[in-house]
Protein backbone atom coordinates (compact mmCIF):
# COMPACT_ATOMS: atom_id res chain seq x y z
CA UNK A 1 0.00 0.00 0.00
CA UNK A 2 1.59 3.25 -1.07
CA UNK A 3 2.09 6.15 1.34
CA UNK A 4 -0.49 8.52 -0.21
CA UNK A 5 -3.16 5.78 -0.25
CA UNK A 6 -2.42 4.94 3.40
CA UNK A 7 -2.57 8.64 4.33
CA UNK A 8 -5.93 9.08 2.57
CA UNK A 9 -7.37 6.00 4.29
CA UNK A 10 -6.22 7.43 7.63
CA UNK A 11 -7.92 10.75 6.86
CA UNK A 12 -11.14 8.96 5.90
CA UNK A 13 -11.11 6.85 9.07
CA UNK A 14 -10.80 10.00 11.17
CA UNK A 15 -13.33 12.12 9.25
CA UNK A 16 -15.58 14.29 11.44
CA UNK A 17 -17.16 16.45 8.72
CA UNK A 18 -20.75 15.27 9.37
CA UNK A 19 -20.40 14.94 13.14
CA UNK A 20 -23.06 17.52 14.02
CA UNK A 21 -25.63 15.90 11.70
CA UNK A 22 -25.21 12.29 12.84
CA UNK A 23 -27.30 10.52 15.45
CA UNK A 24 -24.20 8.63 16.68
CA UNK A 25 -20.49 9.40 16.86
CA UNK A 26 -18.88 9.14 13.38
CA UNK A 27 -17.60 5.65 12.59
CA UNK A 28 -16.54 5.44 8.93
CA UNK A 29 -16.94 1.89 7.61
CA UNK A 30 -15.28 0.75 4.38
CA UNK A 31 -12.86 -1.87 3.07
CA UNK A 32 -10.17 -0.78 0.62
CA UNK A 33 -6.94 -1.89 -1.01
CA UNK A 34 -5.09 -0.80 -4.13
CA UNK A 35 -4.99 -4.51 -5.10
CA UNK A 36 -8.78 -4.98 -5.18
CA UNK A 37 -10.30 -5.99 -8.53
CA UNK A 38 -13.99 -5.80 -7.56
CA UNK A 39 -15.65 -2.70 -6.11
CA UNK A 40 -18.92 -2.74 -4.22
CA UNK A 41 -20.35 0.77 -4.32
CA UNK A 42 -22.81 0.72 -1.43
CA UNK A 43 -25.10 3.32 0.12
CA UNK A 44 -24.31 3.84 3.82
CA UNK A 45 -23.85 1.56 6.83
CA UNK A 46 -26.94 0.50 8.76
CA UNK A 47 -27.05 0.44 12.54
CA UNK A 48 -25.76 -3.17 12.80
CA UNK A 49 -22.76 -2.26 10.62
CA UNK A 50 -22.17 0.93 12.60
CA UNK A 51 -22.03 -1.18 15.76
CA UNK A 52 -19.74 -3.91 14.38
CA UNK A 53 -17.58 -1.72 12.13
CA UNK A 54 -17.73 -4.48 9.46
CA UNK A 55 -19.24 -3.60 6.05
CA UNK A 56 -22.40 -5.52 5.12
CA UNK A 57 -22.35 -7.37 8.45
CA UNK A 58 -26.13 -7.83 8.31
CA UNK A 59 -28.88 -9.65 6.34
CA UNK A 60 -28.23 -7.37 3.34
CA UNK A 61 -24.62 -8.53 3.29
CA UNK A 62 -25.64 -12.17 3.47
CA UNK A 63 -27.90 -11.72 0.45
CA UNK A 64 -25.24 -9.73 -1.42
CA UNK A 65 -22.68 -12.49 -0.88
CA UNK A 66 -25.22 -14.99 -2.22
CA UNK A 67 -25.86 -12.76 -5.25
CA UNK A 68 -22.12 -12.64 -5.92
CA UNK A 69 -21.57 -16.33 -5.17
CA UNK A 70 -18.73 -15.68 -2.70
CA UNK A 71 -17.94 -16.84 0.83
CA UNK A 72 -17.52 -14.38 3.71
CA UNK A 73 -13.74 -15.13 3.60
CA UNK A 74 -13.52 -13.95 -0.01
CA UNK A 75 -15.93 -11.06 0.52
CA UNK A 76 -13.89 -9.67 3.41
CA UNK A 77 -10.54 -9.98 1.65
CA UNK A 78 -9.76 -6.32 0.91
CA UNK A 79 -7.10 -7.32 -1.61
CA UNK A 80 -9.86 -8.85 -3.73
CA UNK A 81 -13.04 -6.92 -2.96
CA UNK A 82 -13.23 -3.22 -2.06
CA UNK A 83 -16.33 -1.85 -0.33
CA UNK A 84 -16.83 1.89 -0.69
CA UNK A 85 -20.24 3.24 0.39
CA UNK A 86 -21.55 6.60 -0.76
CA UNK A 87 -21.62 7.64 2.89
CA UNK A 88 -19.11 6.11 5.30
CA UNK A 89 -21.10 6.59 8.53
CA UNK A 90 -24.53 5.48 9.70
CA UNK A 91 -26.79 8.43 8.81
CA UNK A 92 -29.49 7.65 11.39
CA UNK A 93 -33.11 6.55 11.24
CA UNK A 94 -35.77 8.26 9.14
CA UNK A 95 -39.54 7.78 8.94
CA UNK A 96 -39.37 4.83 6.55
CA UNK A 97 -35.98 3.28 7.25
CA UNK A 98 -32.45 4.62 7.41
CA UNK A 99 -31.74 8.15 6.23
CA UNK A 100 -29.88 8.61 2.91
CA UNK A 101 -26.07 8.77 2.91
CA UNK A 102 -24.77 12.17 4.01
CA UNK A 103 -24.24 14.40 0.97
CA UNK A 104 -20.83 15.66 2.17
CA UNK A 105 -19.10 12.29 1.94
CA UNK A 106 -18.95 11.42 -1.78
CA UNK A 107 -17.69 14.80 -3.06
CA UNK A 108 -15.01 14.88 -0.38
CA UNK A 109 -13.58 11.37 -0.71
CA UNK A 110 -14.99 9.24 -3.51
CA UNK A 111 -13.07 10.21 -6.65
CA UNK A 112 -9.83 10.64 -4.73
CA UNK A 113 -9.92 7.06 -3.48
CA UNK A 114 -11.19 5.59 -6.77
CA UNK A 115 -8.24 7.21 -8.57
CA UNK A 116 -5.92 5.16 -6.35
CA UNK A 117 -7.55 1.81 -7.19
CA UNK A 118 -6.54 1.15 -10.81
CA UNK A 119 -7.11 -2.62 -10.76
CA UNK A 120 -10.92 -2.52 -10.43
CA UNK A 121 -12.46 -4.64 -13.20
CA UNK A 122 -16.04 -4.89 -11.92
CA UNK A 123 -18.10 -2.31 -10.05
CA UNK A 124 -21.39 -3.38 -8.49
CA UNK A 125 -23.64 -0.39 -7.86
CA UNK A 126 -25.83 -1.17 -4.85
CA UNK A 127 -29.04 0.87 -4.79
CA UNK A 128 -30.18 4.30 -5.87
CA UNK A 129 -27.47 6.54 -4.39
CA UNK A 130 -24.55 4.58 -5.84
CA UNK A 131 -26.38 4.32 -9.18
CA UNK A 132 -27.07 8.08 -9.23
CA UNK A 133 -23.41 8.95 -8.61
CA UNK A 134 -21.76 6.40 -10.88
CA UNK A 135 -24.21 6.41 -13.80
CA UNK A 136 -25.35 10.03 -13.51
CA UNK A 137 -27.16 11.02 -16.73
CA UNK A 138 -26.98 7.54 -18.27
CA UNK A 139 -29.32 6.04 -15.65
CA UNK A 140 -32.95 5.40 -16.60
CA UNK A 141 -36.11 6.91 -15.08
CA UNK A 142 -36.15 4.61 -12.04
CA UNK A 143 -34.18 1.84 -10.35
CA UNK A 144 -36.08 -1.00 -12.03
CA UNK A 145 -35.51 0.39 -15.53
CA UNK A 146 -31.86 1.12 -14.73
CA UNK A 147 -31.22 -2.42 -13.51
CA UNK A 148 -33.11 -3.84 -16.53
CA UNK A 149 -30.76 -1.89 -18.81
CA UNK A 150 -27.62 -3.32 -17.15
CA UNK A 151 -26.17 -4.46 -20.52
CA UNK A 152 -26.13 -0.87 -21.82
CA UNK A 153 -23.66 0.54 -19.29
CA UNK A 154 -19.89 0.71 -19.39
CA UNK A 155 -18.21 -2.68 -19.43
CA UNK A 156 -17.60 -3.81 -15.86
CA UNK A 157 -20.36 -1.71 -14.24
CA UNK A 158 -23.58 -3.44 -13.11
CA UNK A 159 -26.41 -1.63 -11.26
CA UNK A 160 -28.25 -3.71 -8.65
CA UNK A 161 -31.15 -3.11 -6.28
CA UNK A 162 -30.23 -2.95 -2.62
CA UNK A 163 -30.09 -6.49 -1.15
CA UNK A 164 -32.01 -5.37 1.94
CA UNK A 165 -34.89 -7.56 3.14
CA UNK A 166 -36.98 -4.40 2.59
CA UNK A 167 -36.67 -5.17 -1.15
CA UNK A 168 -38.25 -8.64 -0.95
CA UNK A 169 -41.38 -7.36 -2.71
CA UNK A 170 -39.29 -5.84 -5.54
CA UNK A 171 -37.45 -9.15 -5.97
CA UNK A 172 -40.75 -11.07 -6.15
CA UNK A 173 -42.16 -8.63 -8.71
CA UNK A 174 -39.01 -8.79 -10.85
CA UNK A 175 -38.07 -12.47 -11.27
CA UNK A 176 -36.00 -11.59 -14.37
CA UNK A 177 -33.38 -10.11 -12.01
CA UNK A 178 -32.56 -13.49 -10.44
CA UNK A 179 -32.86 -15.31 -13.75
CA UNK A 180 -30.92 -12.92 -16.02
CA UNK A 181 -28.71 -10.58 -14.00
CA UNK A 182 -27.42 -12.64 -11.07
CA UNK A 183 -25.94 -15.48 -13.17
CA UNK A 184 -23.92 -12.86 -15.08
CA UNK A 185 -22.81 -11.17 -11.85
CA UNK A 186 -21.68 -14.52 -10.42
CA UNK A 187 -19.85 -15.52 -13.61
CA UNK A 188 -18.02 -12.18 -13.78
CA UNK A 189 -17.08 -12.29 -10.09
CA UNK A 190 -15.79 -15.85 -10.44
CA UNK A 191 -13.76 -15.01 -13.55
CA UNK A 192 -12.16 -11.91 -12.02
CA UNK A 193 -11.31 -13.61 -8.74
CA UNK A 194 -9.61 -16.49 -10.60
CA UNK A 195 -6.69 -14.34 -11.72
Amino acid sequence: MNHSFHALINEMQNCQVCKTYLEFKPRPVFQLSTKATILIAGQAPGLAVHESGIPFDDPSGERLRNWMGVSPEVFYDANRIAILPMGFCYPGKGRSGDLPPRVECAPLWRQRILNMMPRIELTLLIGKYAIDWHLDSSKKTNLTETVKAWRSYTEGVIPLPHPSPRNNIWLKKNPWFGAEVLPVVQAKVKEILKH
